[in-house]
């Protein structure tokens, strides 16, 4: 392995500009640099200080992780000044704008590849140029997609076959063709960017990029998608490596706090909250850093959370500043004193989903939230809206049947909205899980097993620490 040699294996990671890639890769820096691997990770200013504090918090292996900078071009492609992060942009409009921005990264991210001769490039799915520039300096490029086998193989059988435009109204259900395990869409469901003229370009990129690079490493563990690890493998025919779960490389308390950003809220304040409820009495809900609910949604969401009795923690992506009187009902938070905890901002997810008050997670069903939720054996009440959150709840649901679904039923962009729960079906979602107790014990009984295994999985001889160390001994080979 990379410990093996005096000159250090190295490694260059390229995460796509969005907290919820990046924060993935930094984990798996992390993790390669546990292994004796020397990593670089290339970002942009405003997205490095994120980067830097994080690995500062991991006291043993930050001598091994170094960053580079290089400069995002938001003025020559007419994006305001400071968007250098997917999470920063104003309105839907932009995100075309924003991709073909990353475009203009390919000259200085290969003056990188000529700078630091790297042995391998870990790149986002996003940046398919990457596998040419990689290639003109023989060097192997990996992608990373920050989603599962089951959505890998999904996604690809979705993108040969185009099911949905095989059936006769949106709403009419269709079987994933070749996908193990009978798996129903509609094509509501289906992400516009396969039947969205402006993004099909793309998106052919990104397919020919999986395929003509060196393999894929994923975010995963075997024993938790066996099936769909090999599907992947054997059947669709790429090269990959399952290294997850990558939060597990977090080991102390500095390192699962800071996980991408400051924490909006103090750390006494959710312990002593967490600390004063019975096991499993609490619904942890938290959709992610990239979904902009309307106001008229999060009243919803409110109203249906006091409405079931349950005790609760809300992480809203809403500040002080923005004042409560437009998305909260009149009185909610002083009628909520003890019963339920609203942050506004920023969570350390990882810290709260372990605590053994935290009894079901209401989730956008991102797969870093998913596998976080898996991974501290919590039950998922989902609510899918964007990118591949729809497989991801056909797998938790179907697959893993650790879930219940809010009811969903259309795909949406992140910041254009339009499909409403109304605050009756939250209720009675979230009641259901959380009383019914012979069914939630069977869903919490097989979401600790996974649990289990996933830690199993990243250590010493386990599945995802084995093919981390093949991974490794492989690229030893090829410099």
């Amino acid at each position: 392995m990379g410990t093996q040699h005096n000159d250090p294996l190295h490694i260059l990671l390229f995460p796509f500009l969005a907290h919820g890639h990046m924060i993935p890769v930094v984990d798996m820096a992390k993790l390669f640099a546990s292994k004796g691997v020397r990593a670089t990770i290339i970002t942009t200013p405003i997205n490095a200080p994120f980067i830097s504090k994080s690995i500062e918090n991991s006291k043993s292996h930050s001598n091994m992780i170094n960053i580079q900078t290089i400069k995002f071009p938001c003025a020559e492609v007419g994006l305001p000044e400071g968007c250098e992060n997917a999470n920063l942009i104003p309105s839907p409009d932009y995100v075309p704008v924003f991709l073909k921005a990353t475009e203009l990264l390919q000259k200085p991210f290969e003056q990188h590849l000529n700078q630091h001769k790297p042995n391998c490039v870990v790149a986002d799915m996003f940046f398919p140029w990457a596998t040419d520039s990689c290639s003109k300096f023989r060097v192997p490029r990996i992608v990373f997609h920050g989603i599962s086998f089951f959505s890998l193989c999904a996604n690809e059988c979705v993108f040969r076959y185009r099911p949905y435009e095989n059936v006769s109204s949106d709403s009419e259900s269709f079987v994933i063709p070749n996908l193990p395990g009978e798996i129903k869409m509609t094509r509501l469901q289906v992400s516009e960017y396969f039947r969205n003229d402006d993004f099909k370009e793309a998106f052919r990129k990104i397919h020919e990029c999986n395929e003509k690079s060196y393999g894929v490493v994923v975010n995963s563990f075997y024993e938790l998608e066996q099936n769909y690890a090999d599907y992947y493998r054997e059947v669709i025919g790429r090269r990959a490596w399952h290294i997850g779960p990558l939060s597990l490389c977090n080991n102390d308390k500095e390192e699962k706090i800071y996980r991408g950003k400051e924490a909006s809220i103090d750390e006494h304040e959710w312990q002593k909250f967490l600390g004063s409820k019975k096991a499993c009495s609490i619904v942890y809900v938290s959709f992610g850093s990239m979904i902009k609910f309307s106001d008229y949604q999060l009243r919803e969401i409110a109203m249906g959370l006091e409405a079931s009795g349950q005790h609760f923690i809300w992480v809203v992506r809403r500040s002080k500043e923005d004042g409560a009187a437009e998305w909260l009902p009149e009185g909610f938070e002083k009628r909520m004193e003890g019963k339920g905890l609203i942050i506004r901002g920023w969570a350390p997810q990882v810290l709260i989903l372990e605590h053994e008050a935290i009894g079901a997670f209401v989730t956008h069903c991102g797969w870093n939230s998913t596998l976080e939720a898996i991974t501290a054996g919590v039950p998922m009440v989902t609510w899918p809206v964007s990118a591949e959150q729809f497989y991801n709840e056909k797998f938790v649901i179907e697959v893993l049947k650790i879930g219940v679904p809010v009811g969903v039923k259309k795909w949406a962009p992140f910041d254009a909205i339009d499909y409403i729960i109304k605050y009756d079906a939250i209720k009675k979602v979230v009641n259901n899980l959380m009383t019914k107790e012979e069914a939630l014990m069977k869903m919490r009984s097989r979401a600790k097993v996974f649990s289990r295994l996933a830690k199993r999985a990243v250590e010493e001889g386990g599945s995802s620490s084995s093919d981390l160390n093949a991974l490794i001994d492989e690229l030893v080979l090829l410099r």
